[in-house]
């Protein structure tokens, strides 16, 4: 008896700690939030309710489905179509409840329940059931974007407990182990109404709205052009903690334009009441005339503690052209970065010189002892420079557009040693075939640093030649991969995850619509990107993701450029916003207008 009692005590001890329903569920630690708060800090619960938002938008849509590769959908949806879950923006990765009343996830994060809140209705007065939420799972699971698929692949099993409560059970990995971030994943699971899909296509892009369970429900589309919320006023989830002081506009509307220019002259002739501004020239310039004189319109810079985009020229490694990692170090060389900083952009922006910049997260100096523990496995693979050199970008000083002649000699150097001389001032190949690529861009305020970076390429022997193309074209040209090399970014949060082997991954470099732009193919990176999502504390993520950043930056697979340290945003007086600001930044849903 004493044997099969300890055998048994041996066993309860190998099981995970039961799940008890919680209002929240964070990724490490604790959650900021008790169970009954009322609202977040950042938001102003006795703001204001009504009047109207509008901004203006670069680019197009043509679809209201935005879980699917086809079609480019429009902004705000977020409004209509509502997750499980819904994230705090003042902490790295916490989740509370919102179509969901409660989560519960056991010690290992093996499995997940949710239990629908009984209030949560689409807006056609129906409830959410635990049915819609396995169809939209289902759904995204076959036919959604690249990303869900990659994630919900790694669930086992879905079921429904009953008519308001789903449990989600995950697959273990290679090594046994379970991807700690599936809970938080499913979590963030869109939700869409099983009933209206029936006899429609779920992977065909749609003009036709869906119902949503969210704050807004879509009132007028003009595709390309407009498109219209209003506020759904027996919206049932007002009063929740993660709603209170938030959504208090009647309506909100965003006029698409073709040319960032045009957006700005609309925005000061009062067309539209807020603007994020990314280039530092307009900041400087661009906004003067009465209205901001009389102080109708209000600059302001605010600071964030946000990871910033990771934006730069990206090398497409799946080209003959920049296989060689020599090759891709080299291009590196061929412009004076500092000029175009403080010719084109005022001086206001700092190099990018991470793939997580303005962040704990960015890797910087020699790896320490908790990076070291994560990079010695894959010493073997990994150039020397990875555990031996703290990574810097080139120096230039910024007294002309193009790269000091050191800087041009150490280029070709580089080309030379991957087999590429310069014959009659152009670069060739053993073959005789001369060094030439595109460089796409989507995005007409681009063309800037790439006619600049063109220049620079052609002291070194190098035809580059820029191509802007419509926002439809350069989207579809991404989604297969069809440049040289394209100007574009990664954006990571705080609490990166998943989404890096979505973004690094072998698997994600050979699947269409992923966001491996590089077209990387790392047995080192791939196992760096994919521990991520399993490592249990903070500390443990955050070796892990700077093990992969310094992979990545002596992969040199882009060309860095600049990043913003602060968020410039210009409004009209009459809209307001809460004093504080949180770390990932401002967030137009908590403002209101007097």
């Amino acid at each position: 008896m004493r044997t099969i009692l300890a055998a048994l005590i041996l066993v309860a001890s190998a099981l995970p700690a039961a799940a008890e329903p919680a209002h929240g569920i964070a990724m490490h630690g604790d959650l900021k939030y008790p169970a009954g708060f009322k609202h977040y800090d950042y938001v102003n619960p006795d703001a204001s309710r009504g009047g109207t938002l509008r901004q203006a938008v670069v680019g197009t849509f043509d679809t209201l489905n935005p879980y699917i590769v086809k079609g480019i959908p429009p902004s705000g949806l977020s409004a209509v179509y509502e997750t499980l879950l819904a994230r705090a923006q003042d902490e790295p990765f916490s989740l509370y409840g919102l179509l969901a009343e409660s989560v519960e996830v056991p010690d290992d994060r093996s499995s997940v329940v949710f239990r629908l809140n009984p209030k949560a209705r689409w807006h056609d007065g129906t409830p959410v059931t635990a049915d819609d939420v396995l169809f939209s799972y289902e759904v995204q699971r076959q036919y959604g974007t690249p990303n869900r698929r990659l994630f919900y692949a790694k669930v086992a099993l879905a079921e429904k407990l009953d008519g308001r409560t789903v449990r989600f059970a995950f697959l273990r990995e290679p090594d046994g182990g379970i991807d700690r971030e599936m809970p938080m994943l499913m979590g963030l699971l869109g939700v869409q109404q099983k009933a209206w899909w029936q006899g429609r296509t779920f992977d065909r892009t749609t003009l036709d709205p869906p119902p949503g369970s969210g704050p807004y429900r879509i009132r007028q589309v003009e595709p390309g052009r407009r498109i219209v919320y209003e506020r759904a006023a027996d919206y049932w989830g007002r009063d929740l903690p993660v709603r209170r002081g938030q959504n208090n506009f009647d309506a909100l509307v965003y006029d698409y334009y073709r040319d960032d220019t045009v957006a700005l002259e609309a925005f000061k002739a009062g067309q539209a009441d807020v603007r994020r501004e990314s280039e530092p020239g307009k900041w400087a310039t661009g906004y003067e005339g009465p209205a901001l004189r009389a102080g109708k319109i209000v600059l302001e810079e605010l600071a964030t503690g946000r990871p910033e985009y990771a934006r730069g020229f990206i090398l497409n490694a799946r080209r003959p052209l920049f296989r060689d990692r020599k090759v891709r170090q080299a291009l590196g060389y061929a412009v004076d970065f500092a000029w175009i900083n403080r010719t084109h952009y005022h001086g206001a922006l700092k190099r990018t010189a991470s793939f997580y910049p303005n962040s704990a997260l960015a890797a910087t100096g020699l790896p320490g002892p908790d990076e070291l523990k994560v990079l010695e496995p894959f010493r073997p693979i990994l150039p020397p420079e990875v555990f031996t050199t703290a990574f810097t970008l080139p120096q230039t000083d910024g007294s002309g557009p193009y790269a000091s002649r050191a800087n041009q000699r150490e280029a070709l150097r580089l080309l030379a040693e991957a087999g590429w001389t310069i014959q009659n001032g152009k670069l060739l190949n053993g073959a005789g075939r001369p060094f030439v690529f595109e460089i796409l861009l989507g995005d007409p305020a681009d063309e800037r640093p790439a006619l600049e970076f063109a220049r620079g390429l052609e002291r070194l022997g190098i035809t580059a030649k820029v191509r802007t193309v419509d926002s439809a074209q350069f989207q579809a040209r991404l989604d297969e991969y069809d440049y040289d090399v394209v100007s574009r970014w990664w954006s990571s949060t705080l609490s990166p995850g998943n989404e890096q082997v979505y973004y690094y991954g072998s698997k994600a470099a050979d699947t269409p619509g992923t966001r491996n732009y590089a077209g990387i193919k790392d047995p080192a990176v791939d196992a760096l990107a994919a521990s991520i999502a399993s490592a249990r504390t903070r500390p443990e993520l955050e070796a892990r993701v700077k093990a992969l950043d310094r992979v990545l930056l002596w992969g040199f697979y882009m060309v860095p450029l600049f990043h913003s340290p602060v968020d410039r945003i210009a409004r009209w007086s009459g809209v307001q916003r809460p004093p504080l600001t949180p770390v990932y930044g401002a967030m137009t849903e908590t403002w209101w207008r007097e």
